[in-house]
């Protein structure tokens, strides 16, 4: 589905960030207002369009662990190399490149145009994902400041939503999270798979330091916030040493996390390409690792997926985790008419998180690195 499907006719609107008149608009959308480029995000140019919807349907063919999403924002400045939603800005006639990183659509009507939909007598107040595309809560949130109305619009009309991000201006929101939470069911997750700064900012150079997430974690839990954690995706030879996932298990358990999932890179197409150039330029040495390893699709080997999920339940149980279910969309209720949102119990998150098993091997059994690939 293109994007002209979600916007309305081309029409003006005040500059939210007080900056000069914006270049004319660049892209042929239907509904654009005008594209900004400004200083402060040098290299990135914002697409601002009047959206008619903002709530959206997940069909139930797609194997979502969630039935409704909202993304107030398509692209990222986060740049992550492994990002698997690169290829949804195809949609938009865009690249999954270097245009996912710096053109961004901006959905700047999203608080008022979420508010009306949620007050239609028709809204079931199902539970809402956001963060299932790209981060709401990225740079240019702090330029739009698009959230606050949105947490509002949900939780005044009874709505229980879910939040995941890399992004440490969720802390902006902290108070109004609270104020939610006591309305309808919340559920917050942080995107941290690694400690190592140096690689941090190789491999997603747009976003907030590991140090400066795990500080996040422990804000939302002094708030009284539970805050699970996503530690995907995990990157053979690169992040899944025991040397990696110790101090990264570690430092979640001291930041305070209330469970974690894990699971190894997808390369799904566009993004495989994407990671694979990056991995040529700065680890050369691993391509043709990776290109066997990935020899077969989008996932890694099962061999190297069986090695893996052992080696993070053993992690997980050496740092207090053992049948946490970490962070997923679907670990909330699908919303009741009465606004009292049921529990259901998670089955993970979609995409190789790792599930606990009541028969899991011991915590302390070695579980042997695979060579054949």
């Amino acid at each position: 589905m293109r994007w002209e499907s979600q916007e309305t006719n081309r029409q003006q609107s005040a500059d939210p960030g007080g900056s000069p008149p914006s270049a004319p608009a660049l892209l042929p959308l239907a509904g654009l207002v005008r594209s900004v480029s400004t200083p402060e995000f040098a290299g990135i140019t914002f697409h601002e369009v009047a959206a008619k919807s903002v709530l959206n349907k997940v069909p139930p063919t797609s194997g979502m662990p969630f039935s409704w999403t909202i993304n107030p924002y398509r692209g990222c400045s986060h740049a992550c190399v492994y990002c698997f939603a690169r290829k949804t800005h195809t949609y938009l006639d865009l690249d999954a490149g270097m245009d996912f990183d710096s053109q961004l659509i901006v959905k700047v009507n999203a608080p008022q145009v979420l508010l009306r939909e949620v007050s239609k007598p028709s809204w079931g107040r199902h539970h809402v994902a956001l963060g299932t595309n790209t981060d709401p809560y990225q740079r240019a949130e702090g330029r739009y400041e698009l959230m606050p109305g949105i947490i509002e619009a949900l939780a005044g009309s009874g709505t229980p939503f879910s939040i995941l991000t890399k992004g440490t201006l969720l802390a902006r929101d902290i108070p109004l999270l609270k104020s939610a939470g006591e309305q309808v069911e919340v559920g917050m997750g942080i995107s941290l798979a690694l400690t190592d700064a140096a690689l941090a900012k190789a491999i997603e150079p747009g976003t907030p330091s590991p140090r400066a997430r795990l500080q996040l974690i422990s804000r939302l839990r002094e708030a009284g916030l539970p805050c699970g954690v996503m530690a995907m995706p995990v990157l053979p030879w690169l992040t899944d040493s025991d040397e990696a996932l110790d101090s990264l298990f570690g430092a979640l358990a001291a930041a305070g996390a209330t469970g974690v999932s894990a699971g190894a890179l997808h390369l799904r197409p566009g993004t495989r390409e994407w990671f694979l150039q990056w991995l040529a330029r700065e680890r050369p040495a691993l391509v043709g690792r990776y290109r066997r390893l990935y020899s077969s699709g989008a996932y890694a080997s099962k061999e190297y997926r069986q090695w893996l999920a052992g080696r993070v339940r053993y992690f997980k149980a050496r740092h207090g985790f053992a049948g946490s279910a970490g962070f997923s969309h679907s670990a909330l209720g699908d919303g009741i008419p009465d606004g009292t949102p049921a529990a259901r119990s998670s089955a993970g998150v979609r995409d190789g998180a790792v599930r606990e098993r009541a028969a899991a091997r011991p915590a302390g059994r070695a579980v042997p690195e695979p060579t054949l690939f």
